[in-house]
Parts: structure tokens; sequence; C-alpha cells
């Protein structure tokens, strides 16, 4: 191979190497889309928890339980069905607590299986720390006992104090009981109708439902799946898979789609906190934000007289009262982002506080340059 050969073989193979380069920063460039299981955003019909509810006691309190005669009652009736009769008068106990119990079934239950609980006063009980709920039959709304709750109560705080100082930490008149709950009735569940069965999402999408039907369909590699509406996907049950639904499920809800959102932004004004999402975007506009104080002084000042001033001389107190008006100077600051980061410097530049940034989201809104959803909780 000649001189000139070589040369122009390095100079296209340079080429080559440099387009290959910059395809590979281009494709670097692209925004990620992330993708989720249907697993996390989704569930199917058939698929959920049961709420349970129970009445019971709370003993080995120390002096911190309920003074009410309704609690003395049933520490009466509880004391009759085992074979001992007592007054309600007759009862002075402070260590006792009426309680209402709650716990949630996971979906499937099976008898001999434990959960939690939350067990919370509803008399005048100050404390529940170093408590025992005696057993208590947890029912469902059609009154049928489907578990049984006893056990030690754990507060994760405690309250104390004498003479008028009182220190609390958390909130102890509400507890948890941790793995207290047995079940001890199985609850009907039924997947789908045997042809077909729905998945629900969690939260209603047209775009991300559709999604999902398309990657179930291409997954299948036929037409199973139909949209309903944006919360709602039917699916029919293929011929290979009618004695094997939970295989056809458990193979459905690890399929990864594209999940869309809407451009959201979350308020909390008791905490101050603010969440801005991906897709929020900001017309080009001008911020002018500032802070109008008033502040009012009083101060006393007191005259007295001199030791050997007449008898009719008398201390006299004057006050005397400031007020100071400031006013914070506002400037205009231009605020546009067509990312979330450019948004986030945006308003950072302006340093604005979290109660600040609040009242200008809502400005944004109402004059309609933030192009997003304010969600106000």
């Amino acid at each position: 191979m000649s001189y000139e050969l070589k040369a122009k073989f390095l100079l296209i193979t340079r080429y080559l190497l440099l387009i290959a380069l910059l395809v590979t920063c281009h494709f670097s460039l692209v925004t990620v889309v992330h993708a989720e299981r249907i697993k996390d955003i989704a569930s199917f019909e058939g698929v959920r928890g049961n709420q349970l509810l129970g009445y019971g006691l709370v003993v080995g309190l120390n002096g911190t339980g309920d003074k009410g005669l309704a609690t003395m009652q049933s520490i009466a009736n509880m004391l009759q069905r085992m074979g001992s009769t007592v007054k309600p008068n007759d009862i002075k106990a402070k260590n006792t607590a009426a309680v209402m119990v709650t716990a949630t079934l996971p979906p499937f239950p099976k008898p001999g299986i434990r959960v939690d609980a939350v067990v919370s006063t509803i008399g005048d009980a100050k404390n529940l720390q170093g408590g025992t709920l005696l057993l208590t039959p947890l029912k469902g709304p059609d009154d049928k006992v489907y578990a049984l709750a006893q056990g030690p109560v754990s507060t994760g705080g405690f309250a104390a104090g004498a003479g008028g100082t009182t220190v609390q930490k958390n909130h102890p008149t509400t507890g948890k009981l941790p793995e207290g709950v047995i079940v001890e009735r199985d609850l009907p569940f039924v997947l789908g109708n045997g042809k077909e069965i729905k998945i629900f999402l969690h939260r209603p999408d047209f775009t991300t439902a559709t999604e999902i039907t398309r990657k179930i369909n291409e997954a299948l590699k036929y037409e199973y799946a139909a949209t309903i509406d944006p919360s709602a996907i039917k699916l029919k049950i293929p011929s290979e898979y009618s004695n094997k639904v939970v295989e056809l499920l458990t193979f459905i809800e690890g399929l990864d789609v594209n999940v869309d959102v809407t451009a959201l932004v979350v308020i909390n004004e008791r905490t101050g906190t603010v969440v801005i999402g991906d897709k929020v975007r900001i017309s080009p506009v001008a911020i002018a934000h500032g802070n109008l104080s008033i502040v009012i002084k009083t101060e006393f000042k007191v005259s007295q007289p001199p030791s050997f001033a007449p008898e009719s001389a008398k201390t006299v107190v004057v006050p005397e009262r400031d007020v100071i008006v400031m006013e914070q100077k506002a400037s205009l600051v231009e605020v546009s982002g067509v990312n979330l980061g450019e948004i986030v410097r945006a308003l950072n530049a302006m340093g604005a506080t979290s109660g600040d940034l609040i009242s200008i989201l809502q400005s944004l809104k109402a004059s309609g340059a933030l192009r997003a959803e304010l969600e106000i909780i």
C-alpha cells in the first residue's frame, strides 16, 4: 500500500471515529425515561386489604387509666364472664383503660399468621405506657370475628411530671401491638371471574393506562388487554393460563412500563414544604416580592421621688411607645424555566423563604404563568 493510500485510510478512520463519538454524545443527552413495574403502579382486582375493629381493655397501667363508669362496667362484665360478680360502682381502679383496636389484614390471609394492630384510648386515660391488651376479638363489617388481638402495648413515648410541670414525648394515648393479632378465619377472595381480571391503577391516567395495555399485549403477543378508562384495564385470561392464573399475574406485574405523570406542585402550608414535579414549567414572568414589617414597642419609664421628698410625692410610671415601619425593598426578578433545574435556580436566586415561595407559586398559578396543577394539603 502506497503512502497516499495509507494517509487516506487513516483520515477516513478518524472521520468514522469522530462520527461515532458524536452519535454517542447525542444519545447520552437524550432524556432517560424511568420505567416502573406494573406491580408498583397498579393492583389486580380482588387483591386488597381488609380492616378490622374491636373494643378491648388495657390493664397494668400505673394509675394513668380511665376514671369513667363505662370502663368500670367493662371491667365488671369481663370479671363476670370469668365467674366473679362485681358491681361497677365497687371498682375504683385507675390501672385500666378502654381502647379501640384497629388492624388491616393483608390480601389472602391464612389462619395463624400475625399482623400489627393500633390501640387507641376512647376514655380519659392519660398514658398507655407499660399496659397489656387483654384478649380482644376483631370483627369485620359483616360482624364476624376474623382475628384476635392480645399482648403488650408499645407507645414509643412517655409522659411524666409533677407539681404542674409535665414532660411528654410523642403521643402516649395511642400505641402499637407488634404482631399482636392472630388471624382466625379465611377471608373470601376471588381473582376475577375465571375468564378475565381487571387491573386498577393507583393514580388514574389515560397515557399510563394505554401504555400498560400496549405492554401487556406486546408481551403476550395478542390483544388480550383493553383499556376501560384511565383507572382500569380489562385482561382476558389466555387459555394456556386458565389453570395458572397466579403465574400469569406474576409475569404481568413484573413488566416495566413508562409512567406519565401530570405537572404538579404540592404545597403544605402548615410545615412550609414545597414539592415541585419534573414536568412543571413556568412561562417567562417578572416577580417583585417584598415584606412589610410593623414593630410596636412599649417601654415603661419609672419616675421615683428622692429620699427627702414631701409626703405628697409618689412614684409615677410613664409608658413610652415607639412605632417602627420597615418595608423590604422589592426588585423585579425574571423567572422562567423549561425544566426543573432552571426553575429551582431561578427561585433560589430570589432568596425566597418557604413562606415566600408558597405565596409566589400561588401568584404564578393565578397569573397563568405556572403551567402545572397546584395542590395544597
